[in-house]
């Protein structure tokens, strides 16, 4: 979009581009149209949508529980310290911002409730497109249960006619419809009958039924769920006042189970499944976590930590040790004092759990999640960093010639486009079209898994992703 300014349909690598929507794209350039361009600058537009995230997540808290004023602040704090939440809310991805658009359009059904007017209306309108621009219609997934099923959680104690409701809801999605079309339209006419097909079925409809990526079976996320709630859910406090929550005469208890349930449920019945889908459904866990009993001991806080803590630091000694690898491929570069430096943090970060929880028992466990992903990043970042490092070839990329850059054998998704700077895409080749692009290319820039031989020598040679890249500047 920089480079090219097509800011109506993505493009990747010189291909259009329909997996995701434009908005976090749209985004990161208006952020660099205040920074320049900035890897930096870009890589905090989705962690600050989890910023925002846990300060709705108070927001709702409050407005749920406004007997509790501490409650919207616990569950802002157990969301924030949720391993998965703390993980992938500090990766530039798509789920921070559908989170977002998840608790505003929440918030807009609450207000709708209570007798908000047309602004709260609109307000879940505006929460509905937002969600499509940043990730599409799964938005529907994590709004459209609550909205259908307001008779079993409705806060107003006069909640009008059903038919006036579900006329509003309709309205909603009316006017995201047509927010939406500003967009939608052009791109559609503009992207050609491909670009119509992806955005309208494969990278929707497509998903849902028959997923070509990320297939699983429909039991999976329940499975991973203890690894989804992890640490909070761990708390036997915890577990004891979810299984006594009062399902029958508590509104708010029923709003919540809806809300995070339903979400489990339609997501088991899709087809392509990935943990960080359930994210916008944390701060639901967040906030019935927060209601539950408070912890009492620190010692599963301790447990909690060990059992993410240990797995790493062994997995850090064998890679150290040559005993383990990643991707199928020997790590040369992590030695014994990384490892020793990731024991010694968490060592000190399991006694601070610990001292913690003598006192202040819930600060034991916001420090579980934060100390174990410290201690992977120390021990575990030197050995993933050698083989997912894009900037390897940067120097010589970045001085492409005008004969052209290709690449053979690996699986290329644009992994140098930013890194290097490059102005024009990445010829992908084919076997059979290796020697006519060589001999059509004199001086160009050729990138290969090594299957294939040049008389020059390789002038870099870098792992990525598994895959041994070589690089050659041909004669």
């Amino acid at each position: 979009m920089h480079r090219d300014g097509s800011y109506i349909v993505p493009h990747l690598n010189g291909e259009i581009y329909a997996h995701k929507p434009p908005l976090l794209f749209w985004l990161i350039n208006l952020v660099w149209s205040l920074t320049g361009v900035s890897e930096v600058a870009a890589r905090l537009v989705a962690p600050a949508f989890g910023v925002v995230s846990v300060a709705l997540t108070w927001r709702l808290g409050d407005r749920l529980f406004p007997e509790r004023p501490e409650l919207g602040a616990m569950a802002a704090l157990i969301l924030a310290s949720t391993g998965l939440f703390a993980l992938y809310g500090s990766l530039t991805m798509f789920d921070t911002m559908l989170t977002t658009a998840t608790l505003l359009g929440v918030l807009a059904l609450l207000s709708m409730d209570t007798g908000g007017g047309r602004l709260a209306t609109l307000g879940l309108a505006g929460a509905l497109a937002f969600g499509v621009l940043a990730k599409g219609p799964v938005i529907l997934v994590h709004l459209m249960p609550l909205a259908l099923t307001r008779p079993l959680w409705r806060m107003a104690e006069d909640p009008g006619p059903p038919v006036s409701w579900y006329a509003r809801v309709a309205a909603a999605i009316g006017a995201a419809a047509v927010i939406l079309a500003v967009w939608l339209v052009p791109a559609l006419w503009l992207g050609g009958p491909e670009y119509r097909a992806e955005v309208l079925w494969r990278q929707s409809a497509g998903r849902m039924v028959n997923a070509f990526d990320h297939a699983r079976p429909v039991w999976f996320f329940v499975a991973v769920l203890p690894i989804v709630l992890w640490p909070w859910a761990w708390r036997p406090s915890a577990l004891r006042g979810l299984a006594s929550a009062t399902l029958r005469s508590d509104r708010r208890a029923r709003f919540l189970a809806i809300w995070g349930l339903s979400t489990l449920v339609l997501f088991s019945l899709i087809s392509g499944k990935q943990v960080h889908y359930l994210l916008p459904a944390l701060p639901a866990a967040a906030l019935a976590l927060a209601a539950a009993p408070p912890p009492r001991h620190a010692w599963t806080a301790v447990v909690a930590c060990l059992a993410v803590v240990a797995p790493v630091l062994a997995w850090s000694a064998l890679l150290a040790a040559g005993r383990a690898r990643i991707d199928g491929v020997a790590v040369e570069t992590l030695g014994l004092d990384t490892v020793a430096l990731a024991a010694a943090i968490a060592g000190a970060g399991l006694l601070a759990i610990a001292f913690a929880g003598r006192h202040l028992p819930a600060l034991a466990w916001v420090l579980v999640a934060p100390v174990a992903l410290i201690v992977a990043h120390v021990g575990l970042r030197p050995a993933l960093f050698e083989h997912f490092d894009t900037g390897r070839f940067e120097a010589e990329l970045g001085r492409a010639p005008a004969a052209g850059v290709a690449i053979h054998g690996y699986p290329y998704q644009g992994e140098f486009g930013f890194t290097a700077r490059l102005t024009s895409a990445v010829e992908v080749l084919p076997n059979d079209e290796v020697d006519p692009w060589v001999a059509s290319h004199p001086g160009g820039l050729i990138l290969t898994t090594g299957e294939r031989s040049f008389p020059v020598p390789a002038i870099g040679e870098a792992w990525l992703a598994g895959k041994r890249l070589l690089l050659y500047r041909l004669p």
